[in-house]
């Protein structure tokens, strides 16, 4: 029975350990450029996802709310880009301890992107890669976690 009892310990310690890891994107995070911030957050599914919840100059010059005009798709065209959601559907990789098989869109270009994302040691600064095709071809930028306070 106490082999029972310890067996489920480990078991359990190491499932809250794998759930640590994985939601440690999770946060409020400046992109590369300051000029934006984007919250990723984790659904009901266990996939992450994030939006852009601020922006440095939020209005056009006319004073109406940036929207998403860059999007090849017309009737797209009339989103906001606060509350615009970038990140779509990435999962915990353990194994890499990176979050894989995710898509990026840039409002910029209106170009969406495969992407991946990891942490080089330091748990504040997120690196995130956008790429078309390989992996090995593609733009990594750094984006820094925003801490409340």
């Amino acid at each position: 029975m106490k082999k029972y009892l310890i067996s489920l310990a480990l078991i359990l310690c190491s499932l809250v350990s794998f759930g640590q890891k994985s939601s440690k994107v999770v946060g409020t995070w400046l992109t590369q450029d300051g000029d934006s911030k984007i919250s990723i957050t984790q659904d009901e599914n266990g996939t992450f996802n994030g939006e852009v919840i601020w922006l440095e100059n939020p209005s056009e010059d006319d004073g109406t709310e940036k929207l998403d005009k860059n999007n090849p798709d017309e009737e797209l065209r009339q989103r906001k880009i606060k509350g615009l959601r970038l990140l779509n559907n990435f999962e915990y990789n353990e194994g890499d301890e990176e979050w894989t098989n995710g898509t990026i869109y840039d409002p910029k270009s209106g170009n969406t992107y495969k992407c991946y994302m990891w942490f080089d040691g330091n748990p504040n600064k997120l690196q995130v890669k956008g790429y078309i095709g390989f992996s090995l071809i593609g733009k990594k930028v750094s984006w820094t976690r925003v801490i409340e306070g």
